[in-house]
């Protein structure tokens, strides 16, 4: 069970620029909730109440029993731009933005022995055949064990927990009937289709 989803905004500096935000110098914090996640699910279900959602691929990390980290996966983090962008301006929270329904559709989880592992490796958003979002994990502000300290040290992080390590640049909107297909070569890949 997934109880929470700890997430770091910003923590690529060209995704910090494209959206005219300030690079962070502490990692920068917000919760999406636990029951917002679907796992390895073939679809990614648009709210009726919305016009327009952003992709945002990540690399997630599972904490095990220990607060360690033994798996990890490929996560979308699904955003209404518009309305972040409105609740922004008025200082008010982004849950709204960021944790409805179906918020974080995950891939499937693959084994972590060690985070060196974790530390060099790419990570693609293809939308329809097109490739929207490619980075690499050696771009980060934050190094992973910078996260997890941080998380842990002030969170009550508890066993199944999600960590949104942060969106590389080139996010942006889909639309009903496009396929998401996001890879992390070598490790896992996953499609989804947007009903």
């Amino acid at each position: 069970m997934i109880q929470n989803i700890w997430a770091v905004g910003r923590n690529y500096a060209e995704h910090a620029k494209e959206l005219g935000n300030e690079v962070p110098t502490e990692p920068m914090i917000f919760l999406k909730a636990g029951s917002s996640a679907s796992i390895a699910a073939s679809n990614i279900v648009m709210p009726a109440w919305m016009n327009e959602i952003h992709h945002e691929v990540e690399l997630a990390l599972r904490f095990d029993d220990n607060l360690q980290i033994a798996e990890a996966c490929i996560a979308l983090d699904l955003t209404d731009r518009a309305k972040q962008n409105e609740l922004k301006s008025k200082g008010h929270p982004w849950t709204l933005a960021k944790s409805f329904k179906g918020s974080c559709p995950l891939s499937a989880f693959f084994p972590v022995n060690d985070l060196d592992e974790l530390k060099n490796l790419e990570i693609i958003l293809k939308i329809n055949g097109d490739v929207r979002q490619k980075g690499n994990t050696s771009q980060m502000i934050f190094s992973l064990e910078k996260l997890l300290d941080f998380v842990r040290q002030h969170f009550p992080v508890v066993p199944g927990d999600l960590l949104l390590t942060g969106t590389p640049s080139g996010v942006g909107p889909f639309k009903k009937g496009d396929t998401l297909e996001a890879e992390i070569p070598g490790k896992m890949k996953q499609a989804w289709k947007v009903i």
